[in-house]
């Protein structure tokens, strides 16, 4: 459990009946209304409340254990919007907003933060949380480069801190596929393919006056500087490589990740990136050590094949059950985010599972922009005998702002 829930908890078995009066216990305390009593309660905070941050919040309203207390956003539209929903679900005035997520992060009452900030943000506001002794749950992609990705799992570890990134799709969309597919439905694995959309590239939107309510600087942050655009902060982020890589890590966090994960490559990475080249290469191609070929594209979503079957399509039935993660707790990849938060177990996906993932999604746009075959080691987590690619691996940041 959060270590605020169990120092109320400690001092109250230790306080005895020295404090059972004249306080009156409320019933909203005590849980009543459907609600956790208050020492079972995980108190949250969002950060990043676009679109998809004020979903996700709003998943987690739907636990009675959370308490949101909390909202985070540069934009103070998008903010005072996700502070309305969280005061009008509990029917007070309670939850406060802020411009700043450090000033959220100082806030020793919080156990947890919802993450849901462009891509460009997740690592350092992760990193930063994880030192204030925060849980986190992290919209996908969870990072912008591999360096950051290394960085953010390393800090968890340090840290002992619960970390789920948030694709609900690696295991929400596909049903039983992941079973058949580990249970040999389909023989040996020997070619994945994989659709997205591609990569990112560079930024040519036209200047715009910045509007009042919006601190154009901080979402910028590490980011290399450039005149506002409203589209930026609509969402319209993605296309642009200074804050993401586009549809290749977008859609990518989700349908590679979930082909890994069905074929148990989900814990390593590919040997070989090759991309396009109109001839051999039809399509960017991950050569993995077993000789599993993942390709980009070549279907609407995802289609496995194997030495006795596809998925879609024929397949034989496994003789046996196969045993595999999953959720933990109920209530999906929150439900399993809170589990976790509370028993200090891994989430289903994990800041490892997740840093796998975008390596893949980063690692085929970097073999498109270089227009080259690369070959990677995935222990050391490095490019083999290319130092001008090896230097797609991070990016420089704009001060003050460093991993």
């Amino acid at each position: 459990m959060p270590v605020t829930q169990a120092n109320r908890r400690q001092f109250l078995r230790t306080a005895g009946p020295a404090i059972a009066m004249p306080y009156i216990i409320t019933s909203s305390a005590l849980g009543a209304g459907g609600r956790a009593p208050a020492s079972e309660r995980i108190v949250m905070a969002t950060i990043g409340c676009g679109g998809q941050g004020t979903g996700d919040m709003q998943g987690f309203l739907g636990f009675p254990q959370v308490q949101m207390v909390a909202t985070c956003d540069v934009v103070a539209g998008h903010r005072e919007n996700a502070q309305r929903i969280v005061n009008n679900h509990y029917h007070n005035r309670d939850c406060k907003d802020y411009n700043d997520f450090r000033e959220v992060l100082d806030r020793p009452d919080i156990d947890a933060v919802l993450i849901g900030t462009p891509d460009h943000w997740h690592a350092l506001i992760t990193i930063a949380a994880c030192k204030a002794g925060k849980d986190i749950y992290c919209e996908k992609p969870e990072c912008l480069t591999i360096k950051e990705g290394r960085a953010m799992a390393d800090a968890v570890g340090r840290h002992g801190r619960v970390f789920s990134g948030g694709s609900q799709r690696v295991l929400g969309d596909y049903g039983d596929w992941p079973r058949l597919v580990r249970g040999g439905a389909l023989g040996e694995i020997k070619e994945i393919y994989a659709d997205c959309w591609g990569p990112s590239g560079d930024c040519y939107l036209e200047p715009q006056s910045v509007p009042p309510g919006v601190d154009w600087e901080m979402w910028l942050g590490p980011a290399p500087w450039r005149p506002f655009h409203d589209s930026l902060i609509s969402g319209g982020f993605r296309p642009y490589r200074d804050y993401s890589g586009g549809g290749m890590t977008d859609w990518g966090a989700h349908r590679f990740g979930a082909a890994m994960f069905a074929a148990g490559l989900h814990k390593t990475g590919p040997v070989e990136i090759i991309p396009p080249d109109g001839k051999d290469h039809k399509l960017l191609t991950y050569v993995f050590a077993n000789g599993t070929k993942m390709y980009h594209g070549g279907t609407g979503d995802i289609t496995y094949k194997g030495t006795e079957g596809s998925l879609p399509g024929r397949h034989r039935t496994p003789t046996a059950r196969v045993d595999m993660e999953g959720y933990r707790g109920e209530g999906g990849i929150f439900g399993d985010f809170l589990h976790c938060v509370k028993t200090r177990e891994l989430p289903f996906r994990n800041i490892e599972v997740a840093h796998r993932t975008t390596t893949v999604c980063h690692l085929g746009n970097i073999a498109y922009w270089l227009n080259r075959p690369l070959r990677w080691d995935p222990v050391a987590e490095q490019i083999v005998g290319d130092p001008e690619a090896n230097r797609w691996l991070d990016r420089p940041r704009r001060g003050p702002w460093a991993l």
